[in-house]
């Protein structure tokens, strides 16, 4: 397994981690397998989404934002970040990501994000390679 930091720049935010995952795998020399991206946080995710344009990762958190608002009525959670707990279950804690010829197979567009909804604060990020059958 292999675990890298990632600082976040304020309370909610997408930060592209795709670059950190791959170099782990290029460097880990399975040539095909999956990598299972990871975070052991409860008020922050992980996804896959477009990474050529940024207004989608603004459009995705305004729309978190819009439907889970920090201080809606009703939230009984004393730390008072319900709705971070709320985003990072929707976004989920992790991802799975083919490796073929010792890369990621993602799409065009995607990238993979840490995605904060507490922050800014600190994330570890762990990434664990589960080689193809036979290999």
């Amino acid at each position: 397994m292999h675990s890298f930091s990632v600082r976040t720049p304020r309370r909610s935010a997408f930060v592209e981690i795709t670059e950190q995952v791959q170099s782990y795998v290029a460097g880990a020399g399975v040539a095909a397998g999956v990598a299972v991206v990871f975070v052991p946080h409860t008020t922050a995710g992980v996804t896959i989404n477009e990474n050529a344009d940024p207004d989608v990762v603004h459009d995705l958190l305004l729309t978190l934002d819009r439907h889970f608002p920090k201080d809606a009525p009703g939230y009984r959670h004393a730390e008072g970040n319900s709705d971070s707990h709320i985003k990072a279950s929707l976004m989920g804690s992790s991802c799975q990501v083919i490796v073929a010829g010792g890369r990621l197979v993602l799409g065009t567009w995607q990238g993979i994000y840490l995605c904060e909804f507490d922050g800014p604060r600190t994330r570890q990020v762990h990434v664990q390679l589960l080689p193809a059958a036979g290999k």
